[in-house]
């Protein structure tokens, strides 16, 4: 059994489900830690059935203790007989199942009164349970600088009063964008790591379901659409993303009949019914790039210009680093390697780049095939200097040696 795979697979609905009954969100964390510690050395004795069942009982115990003790010191009277048995103790001495409160919580750390820049990394936090210093990497800040703004997010929910509730409908609008932000951002860590060997592997199949859910409560908004359909279409070519060796393989390069064809076609409903409401947006435009990759399946070749002219309309939407890297990248395809490298030396605010694997990788690969063998070597020994996933190692370090 892995000890740590579980308890990270676990986290997000665990942690949930104490947030929702704590109504405090340092305290939903302490507990989890706290099962956590004690999980180690039980499962190895004797590994549970079901580890998350496990942890939330062992969590909620825990919180319960700990309440109870603060209760006693409260009123000064520690010889105080122990309290009858809650409901909560008779809940899990029934063992019932973990209530699911992901999406309430999801909702919670994205209320209007939490700064917006945020709303994401809390949720992230919380939900997906990743690290400080992977949350300063996907916001391309310093760690210290991400845990002031998760300490005061933290602090806002608690001294506003924010009530922990699923809103009402009509309050939704006001919180969409967030909730749709911070899933989009945790789908793409788990899209960075091609084998789902890190900490954000439960980000795929979290985000996948979270996303169908919202496209069911919410069928007439495009964006919720088109980021239930991007996840399909991205899910779809995981069995496709990596060789025999463990390896990552491009989309370029993968067996198309690897792709699984059911999440294809739940996507382009998805993004069909999107395109009906006639309101175009960044994730649908993202599902309608990653639709293009797919259509190699039926025509054998990938339309790197119609790509191209996606990622253009995406920079109305996003004009940030990331397209303009990605649009870089489609451009090589489409009208050269050199095209390709004037398109990533034109990005805006390089230096702050030079920290961003995608980016050290776009370039090694745009250099390689330009035939600038020594600025490749030096990319690709800085994207390997920053730590990729076991599977985008091993690939990045074949194209390295590959060049001699």
């Amino acid at each position: 059994m892995d000890i740590g795979r579980a308890i990270s697979e676990a986290r997000p609905r665990v942690v949930a489900a104490l947030a929702a009954r704590l109504r405090d969100l340092d305290q939903a964390e302490e507990a989890f830690a706290e099962a956590s510690a004690a999980a180690v050395p039980a499962w190895r004795a004797q590994p549970p059935r079901d580890p998350a069942a496990w942890l939330w009982r062992a969590a909620w115990r825990r919180a319960l203790d700990a309440k109870r003790r603060a209760s006693v010191r409260q009123r000064l009277a520690p010889d105080d007989p122990e309290p009858a048995p809650s409901p909560e103790d008779e809940l899990i001495a029934a063992n019932e199942p973990i209530p699911d409160e992901r999406l309430r919580l999801i909702f919670v750390c994205c209320h209007p009164a939490i700064a917006a820049d945020s709303r994401a990394a809390l949720t992230l936090k919380l939900i997906c349970g990743l690290s400080t210093d992977r949350l300063a990497r996907a916001f391309l800040m310093a760690e210290p600088a991400m845990l002031q703004k998760i300490t005061r997010a933290k602090r806002k929910i608690r001294d506003a009063g924010v009530p922990f509730e699923v809103p009402s409908r009509d309050l939704w609008p006001e919180r969409l964008e967030a909730v749709l932000a911070t899933l989009e951002i945790a789908y793409a860590q788990a899209y960075e790591d091609a084998a789902l060997s890190a900490e954000g592997a439960p980000f795929a199949q979290e985000v996948l379901r979270l996303s169908g859910l919202l496209a069911e409560l919410m069928p007439q908004e495009g964006e919720v659409l088109g980021l239930a359909a991007l996840v399909r279409f991205a899910e779809a070519r995981r069995p496709a993303r990596l060789d025999a060796t463990g390896a990552m393989v491009p989309p370029s390069e993968q067996d198309m009949d690897l792709w699984r064809g059911d999440l294809i076609g739940e996507g382009a409903r998805l993004l069909d019914a999107a395109a009906n409401l006639g309101r175009t947006g960044p994730r649908q435009l993202l599902a309608a790039i990653h639709a293009l990759h797919l259509s190699r399946r039926e025509t054998g070749v990938t339309p790197w210009s119609e790509i191209v002219e996606l990622y253009e309309a995406l920079t109305l939407f996003r004009p940030d680093a990331v397209t303009a890297v990605n649009r870089a990248v489609a451009v090589g395809e489409a009208r050269g390697a050199r095209a390709g490298l004037a398109a990533l030396d034109a990005v805006a605010g390089l230096a702050r780049l030079t920290g961003w694997l995608p980016y050290q990788a776009a370039r090694a690969g745009l250099c390689e095939r330009a035939g600038l063998k020594g600025d490749a070597a030096a990319a690709y020994h800085a994207a390997l200097a920053l730590g990729p996933a076991p599977a985008e190692r091993l690939y990045l370090e074949r194209r390295l040696a590959r060049l001699g």
